[in-house]
This record gives C-alpha cells, sequence and structure tokens, in this order.
C-alpha cells in the first residue's frame, strides 16, 4: 500500500493560495453588486429628469344661431372664448 499523506508545508501552501483566491473573489462580488446598483440608479436619474407635462386646452363657444364650428367654413356668430394653459 501506498502512503498518501501529503506534507503540512504543501497543504498550507495551497490553503494559502486558496484563501487569496477566495477574497479576490469575494471583492470582485463587491464591486459587480456596486457596479449594478449604480448603474440602476443611474437609470432612474436618466429617466427622472425629464418631466411630464400636461397641457389642457378648453374652448367656449356661443354660436347664437350660426355654425357651432370654431374655425372651418361658414359663419360664426356670436360669442367665441378661447382658454390655453
Amino acid at each position: 500500500m501506498e502512503n498518501k499523506d501529503v506534507p503540512f508545508l504543501i497543504y498550507e501552501s495551497s490553503l494559502a493560495r486558496m484563501e487569496r483566491q477566495t477574497k479576490r473573489l469575494f471583492i470582485l462580488c463587491i464591486v459587480i453588486f456596486a457596479a449594478f446598483v449604480l448603474s440602476n440608479l443611474a437609470w432612474i436619474i436618466y429617466e427622472n429628469q425629464f418631466a411630464t407635462e400636461q397641457t389642457t386646452v378648453s374652448q367656449e363657444v356661443d354660436t347664437g344661431e350660426g355654425d357651432a364650428t370654431v374655425i372651418g367654413v361658414g359663419d360664426n356668430y356670436g360669442e367665441s372664448k378661447a382658454d390655453s394653459n
């Protein structure tokens, strides 16, 4: 039967390399998560810079006995009032 014991020095050096690699991967995970949060924050700021404006136009027309069109062909009688916000 063969002896399969690993010397402690080799095991310790392997463990040290694995710990360094684990630390690097953990730092990489933190960097990726920070990039994810910052990119989403950037999109939220970008989308909120455009304001939605709503314009309401109301018209009151008193045509008397004439045509009900405000602008168009035909005679317009009476008063007309256009409010624009």
